[in-house]
């Protein structure tokens, strides 16, 4: 959600012609995330989010728009894509493929409380029961052989420890048996600059363009490891164990997922730790970048690495 493609307001002005918006009077960009280009853009009949898309080909965007259209209509608080004149709700900008989706109230928490955090659990099990009847599939781009792949890549920048965290890491989540975990759409990037909260009432998830099919137990230990996790790395039991009470309150978690909870805590771990170590060492060029320290996660493994060795 950095600015990659720099926008002009007379391109703007022309580029909104296709759409029943009335007049634009703002444009702004958002300063934050690490793969598209984000701006606010207000006219006169409201306030939206206008997403250039910098990776995603455009054969694989209708995935997302129709997700959130979905979930928007199934009554899971999300941005809704805005149709044009034409009903289409993609379109070309500069190049890049974009879209515009409405604008929700609230704003991201730097440190939520337990009851956040409940909250969290419950609306995030309410998107996997509604995203059963999505009709489309988008299998995870970021799972065990991009892992694989990635780590390979890093790995010749880490010192010999970092290394060793990952090799061994690699091979614990090759031996998990996560076959039987019940599969579906998730976020899988549900952290909490993807989520708005207007004081302690819920404005919305955003930012779907992670969504994909996989195991829900991970999407709900995405959550965890950004939601309930303390400054050393560590789990905050008490946070953590709201969300899973109030998800466990909507969608029960099978015996199965149950006894997958720890090790999915590493893979959702060791996922954010490759991404971030692979833009540390492979970046993006763009105006406005807002890289993460991929030593947070590297801190958060090892401590599930720990807890699960003593447990």
């Amino acid at each position: 959600m950095s600015v990659f493609t720099t926008v002009t307001k007379e391109q703007l002005r022309h580029w909104l012609t296709a759409y029943p918006l009335g007049e634009l009077l703002e444009l702004k960009g958002i300063a934050s995330g690490i793969t598209n280009t984000n701006y606010f853009v207000t006219t006169s009949t409201g306030r939206y989010v206008l997403t250039l898309f910098e990776k995603n080909s455009a054969e694989e965007l209708p995935y997302f728009l129709g997700l959130m259209t979905h979930f928007s209509e199934h009554g899971i608080p999300c941005p809704h894509p805005i149709r044009m004149h034409d009903s289409r709700t993609l379109g070309v900008l500069n190049g890049k493929p974009a879209a515009l989706v409405s604008c929700l109230r609230g704003k991201s928490l730097e440190q939520p409380a337990a009851g956040h955090c409940a909250e969290i659990g419950r609306v995030l099990a309410k998107m996997h029961i509604a995203g059963a009847s999505f009709g489309k599939t988008m299998i995870n781009p970021r799972g065990a052989e991009w892992r694989i792949k990635t780590a390979a890549e890093v790995m010749p920048f880490l010192d010999a420890e970092a290394c060793a965290l990952l090799r061994d890491e690699l091979v614990f989540e090759a031996g998990l048996p996560l076959s039987d975990l019940p599969q579906g759409v998730i976020h899988a990037d549900l952290f909490r600059d993807n989520v708005l909260f207007d004081g302690n009432e819920l404005g919305g998830l955003i930012d779907f363009y992670y969504a994909c099919n996989d195991a829900l137990l991970y999407d709900l230990a995405i959550a965890v490891n950004d939601w309930c996790i303390e400054q050393d790395g560590c789990l905050d039991p008490v946070r953590m164990q709201a969300m899973l009470d109030a998800y466990g309150q909507v969608r029960e978690l099978t015996a199965a997922e149950k006894s997958a909870w720890s090790g999915m805590l590493r893979i959702a771990a060791l996922r954010f730790w490759l991404s971030r170590l692979y833009d540390q060492y492979f970046p993006q060029d763009g105006e406005l970048i807002h890289a993460k320290d991929p030593q947070h996660f590297q801190k958060i493994l090892q401590c599930h690495a720990r807890q699960q060795a003593i447990a």
